[in-house]
């Protein structure tokens, strides 16, 4: 496994939501630099309106997300990519219209142009597919393939942390495992931490090193993934 470091992302008794309508209510938690943790919990628990006030979508209302130590509260989200955090959200989100190469080059934006294609070049190592498929039209793959475009995308501006929401939704099931293999690995060699929000908990459970368990926009539980045994998860997903 990747070693671990230091506390690269710390929330801190963080309340947010969507209008006037809070979802989550004092959430607290660390991810330390090299880790994957993984956040689970039924659905309306809370975890994409945590990874979306991360990375700046929605605002803070009370408490504190700190990254590498500095308080982030109030940023934007390309603030938040400089500082080295990306965010692929659920639902194979790419750009249909446009080419697997254009949607890489999206991804990295802020970059000069000479250090994009460095990185784009270094992301289809890593994802082989998309330079088979680097001129064609985003709507032309297959929804394992567009998970794949997702994740390069994130990458393409070298984060420090990627953030993954729902990575297995919409996907057939004889992809999935197969998916979670690649982002283990990702982690494994690229050494990126990783932060994600999974239904699929088995599956989850066998890739990250620490999971926090959400119900009604609060910390339930916290643990390595080898603790996590049938009756926490009974009682977060079924009580």
């Amino acid at each position: 496994m990747t070693e671990k470091s230091e506390t690269l992302l710390q929330l801190v008794d963080l309340e947010t939501g969507y209008g006037k309508k809070q979802v989550v209510f004092g959430a607290s938690l660390e991810v330390r630099g090299g880790e994957v943790v993984a956040l689970i919990g039924p659905n309306g628990a809370g975890k994409s309106t945590i990874l979306k006030a991360i990375c700046g979508l929605i605002p803070v209302w009370k408490g504190e997300i700190r990254f590498e130590g500095v308080a982030t509260n109030g940023s934007s989200p390309a603030q938040n990519v400089h500082r080295g955090i990306t965010f692929a959200p659920q639902g194979n989100r790419v750009f249909d219209e446009l080419t697997v190469l254009e949607n890489l080059e999206i991804g990295g934006f802020q970059l000069p142009s000479r250090e994009l294609k460095v990185r784009i070049e270094e992301v289809m190592n890593f994802f082989p597919v998309l330079r088979e498929r680097k001129k064609q039209d985003a709507s032309k793959l297959s929804g394992g393939e567009k998970q794949m475009l997702a994740l390069a995308r994130a990458l393409v501006p070298k984060p420090k942390l990627l953030m993954l929401d729902e990575p297995s939704l919409g996907l057939a099931p004889n992809l999935v495992g197969s998916v979670f293999e690649r982002i283990s690995q990702l982690n494994r060699e690229t050494g990126v931490t990783i932060l994600i929000v999974e239904q699929k908990v088995r599956d989850v459970l066998r890739i990250a090193h620490r999971v926090y368990g959400l119900k009604l926009g609060k910390i339930a539980f916290e643990g390595p993934s080898q603790d996590i045994n049938q009756g926490l998860l009974k009682h977060l997903f079924l009580s």
